[in-house]
């Protein structure tokens, strides 16, 4: 699994004490920086003119590495920085170095398409999260309603518990580094015929969320109407304003959800389960497009 796992030695203490070699989940930061380009930037063909302009931070997260591209495009649009796939350019990782010289790619740098530039500007909210804070509380439930992009209440999606019990199992089987591990969160996504289309893991579950919204975005796949974001975690605010900038009508989630989440999910329109474990669920808001 490259870096995303490492092998140590550890000690295992019980009934009698062994030592043996564990698989742990890479955690190492991602910093995620956003360039501009002028109406005119770029050169010959379309790719971006060599003189490159400056960048800003974003956002610094802990991560498991893989799937960056995705990470990185996913939180720019989680976060309502920008609209869509279309509003970048290019994405590359950038040279830096370990203390021994080796890349560690955990640089990511977006540039924006020609013209286009952040809906908003980057405030200490985005500037730096870990793998657990997220939106760290300091956006209110308005701020939020009156920016969604989509809204999931104009979505008649339906869905039927047996498919989303079926696709939380399928995106367990292919929680490879979980496998491995034990020490990653899951995101993965249901078509409107319960199809599973995609799993990414990482060690925060709104970096999870990130990388599928980011898969979504480079595949055209937005707004997610009639789909199911599925998250193996609890459902906190972050978790439910993420599924509903997306345009996603149901979040489906293997723990429980917070109060936060559920304000987010009943304003907002979004149908929000929790406690999602064969053969049952927990509706705190819209149950109606989950047929039981």
């Amino acid at each position: 699994m490259g870096r995303m796992t490492q092998r140590l030695r550890v000690q295992r203490m019980g009934d009698r004490s062994v030592s043996r070699i564990e698989s742990l989940a890479v955690e190492e930061p991602l910093e995620i920086r956003v360039a501009s380009l002028p109406a005119a930037g770029l050169a010959a063909g379309g790719a971006p003119s060599e003189l490159r302009p400056p960048s800003t931070t974003v956002t610094t997260t802990m991560r498991l590495p893989g799937d960056d591209f995705d990470l990185a495009l996913g939180h720019l649009v989680a976060e309502g920085l920008i609209g869509d796939a279309e509003d970048v350019a290019a994405m590359m990782h950038c040279t830096d170095t370990g203390p021994d010289g080796s890349p560690t790619f955990n640089v990511v740098e977006v540039t924006l398409a020609a013209g286009v530039s952040l809906r908003r500007p980057v405030t200490a909210r985005t500037e730096v999260a870990t793998s657990a804070c997220g939106v760290c509380g300091s956006t209110s439930v308005d701020d939020l309603l009156a920016a969604l992009p989509h809204q999931p209440s104009d979505d008649p999606a339906s869905h039927s518990l047996e498919h989303i019990h079926a696709g939380m199992s399928a995106m367990r089987d292919r929680q490879k580094v979980f496998e491995a591990t034990g020490g990653v969160h899951a995101a993965a996504l249901l078509d409107p015929d319960g199809r599973l289309l995609a799993v990414r893991e990482d060690i925060g579950r709104h970096n999870a969320v990130d990388k599928i919204i980011g898969w979504a975005a480079r595949e055209g796949g937005l707004p997610l109407r009639g789909h199911v974001l599925l998250v193996s975690s609890r459902a906190g605010f972050e978790i439910a304003q993420k599924a509903a900038v997306a345009g996603a009508p149901v979040l489906a989630c293997v723990s429980a959800a917070t109060t936060l989440a559920v304000e987010v999910a009943e304003r907002s329109g979004l149908t929000l389960l929790g406690f999602v474990r064969e053969p049952r669920a927990t509706a705190y808001a819209h149950p109606e497009r989950v047929d039981a």
